[in-house]
């Protein structure tokens, strides 16, 4: 028995109503940062966000920034000192005749597997940046205090670029300053299998027009001695991939070391199922570099991926044009030491050889690029926090690759000298950045409990 913890888990239970309502509340706030309609909303989550650490008994205040609005707090006292990062903002819900209900009038659905919260931000990141907060709120419900020292950190820009983060956390290194940081917007890697992420990939973000004509042309007139820009474009990018799908680009893998076979044999046996997984998005078997496993084409090697493509008439029916652009963006996930700036550099040398005769290409020059991410796990806090996530989902926790990207963890690292752990209870199938997002009740409820271990094994390490 644990005379300490054990309170806080049936405050945690007994709350859950009045704890769903105020993720509810949260939730139909549309604070959806890239669209400038919403600037006034993302404010109005901010200031929620604010008065609702303040309800705590925290120090809480909203930092203006060019764009939106940061969310600062601290409350607590002795060590360690935690630094808990997560973002209030939302993607955009088009196209909205997908969704099956307002994105923004949130509800419970039953459903075969449990229930789930329905609503835009439910997964990415507002249930689970309240998971934390919830947990804190129990402790504080029971002791009138937490075990340890806790800085909240909410960003409202995470879903268009994060342009403001950087200049903040350099500004206001002394009010971010802890001994480790806590980053709840990942998922698990299997659904019930606890995960705590040991490494993530990299980002680089890249986009280019390519110019023929000085004006769109009428194909009888035209078609044949005209340049294509459609046509040209479609042919360099055939040729980023061979035809084992591997990049093409030179030296694009410099810095990308295969995984050890002890590490490899714990990811196959952390309860990852392939075939739900491929499944879930309506394939049968992986498409990515041959001679690698759905998981390691997933957390451990590098990608470069066509996000989209266009150019031309896109209206109904039909206009018989040769367009003077075509477009493409691009995104690359990088692993190990891969340099996003050697390879963007590489990626248009590539595109530019390539280029036919009367094409040019124009590029965009405001795209960010982040390298890969190893988290610290030989710390003692990471064990201590695998052994409570086990306790609580009765099933060992296991430490996992992410293939997704979350430039903040690498911002801790060299802006604040930070070390991050990621825990997530997000499921691959929660549809974030789709229609019909989805955050399973049970992960929610579980969630909170978790951090709730969390934060006592962790006090104690």
């Amino acid at each position: 028995m644990n005379t300490r913890l054990d309170p806080v888990l049936a405050r945690i239970d007994a709350d859950i109503d009045p704890t769903l309502e105020r993720l509810m509340t949260f939730l139909r706030i549309p604070s959806i940062s890239t669209d400038p309609a919403h600037k006034a909303d993302c404010k109005t989550a901010a200031e929620w966000l604010v008065a609702d650490l303040q309800s705590l008994g925290a120090e809480a205040e909203l930092c203006d920034t060019p764009g939106h609005p940061m969310v600062w707090g601290k409350i607590g006292s002795g060590a360690p000192h935690l630094l808990f990062y997560g973002h209030y903002d939302v993607q955009p819900v088009d196209p909205l005749s997908l969704w099956d209900h307002d994105p923004f009038a949130p509800f419970i659905e039953e459903r075969e597997s449990g229930k789930v919260i329905r609503g835009r931000g439910a997964s990415d990141d507002k249930g689970q940046l309240m998971t934390f907060v919830e947990a804190c709120r129990a402790w504080i419900a029971e002791h009138g205090t937490l075990p340890c020292t806790i800085t909240f950190f909410f960003e409202g820009e995470e879903e268009s670029g994060s342009p403001s983060l950087i200049p903040f956390m350099e500004t206001h290194k002394d009010k971010l300053a802890a001994d480790l940081a806590l980053i709840c917007d990942t998922s698990m890697v299997s659904p019930g299998v606890p995960s705590i992420a040991s490494q993530l990939r990299g980002m680089l973000k890249d986009e280019f027009t390519l110019i023929g004509p000085s004006m769109d042309l009428h194909s009888g007139h035209y078609g044949g001695p005209a340049l294509n820009p459609l046509r040209e474009i479609s042919r360099i990018i055939s040729t980023f991939h061979d035809d084992q799908g591997r990049v093409t680009v030179k030296d694009f893998y410099d810095g990308v070391e295969e995984v050890p076979a002890e590490q490899l044999a714990q990811w196959e046996s952390c309860g990852f199922d392939e075939a739900e997984y491929l499944a879930t998005a309506g394939m049968t078997v992986a498409h990515g570099e041959a001679g690698y496993s759905a998981l390691e084409q997933q957390w451990a090697r590098p990608t470069l991926e066509i996000n989209g493509l266009w150019g031309g008439y896109q209206g109904p029916g039909s206009k018989t044009v040769i367009p003077a652009e075509a477009h493409c963006k691009i995104t690359c996930r990088l692993v190990g030491t891969q340099d996003p700036d050697k390879i963007r550099k590489n990626l248009r040398a590539h595109v530019e050889a390539q280029l036919p005769v009367d094409a040019k290409v124009v590029w965009d020059q405001d795209l960010e690029g982040s390298p890969a991410a190893v988290m610290n796990t030989a710390r003692p806090e990471f064990e201590a926090a695998r052994q409570a996530l086990s306790d609580e989902w009765n099933r060992e926790a296991v430490f996992a690759g992410m293939g997704g990207s979350i430039p903040i963890a690498g911002f801790f690292t060299t802006i604040l000298g930070l070390d991050s752990m990621l825990v997530g209870y997000a499921d691959d199938d929660d549809r974030i950045h789709s229609p019909n997002e989805k955050y399973g009740l049970k992960n929610f409820h579980k969630g909170i409990r978790s951090w709730a271990r969390i934060l006592d094994a962790v006090s104690k390490a």
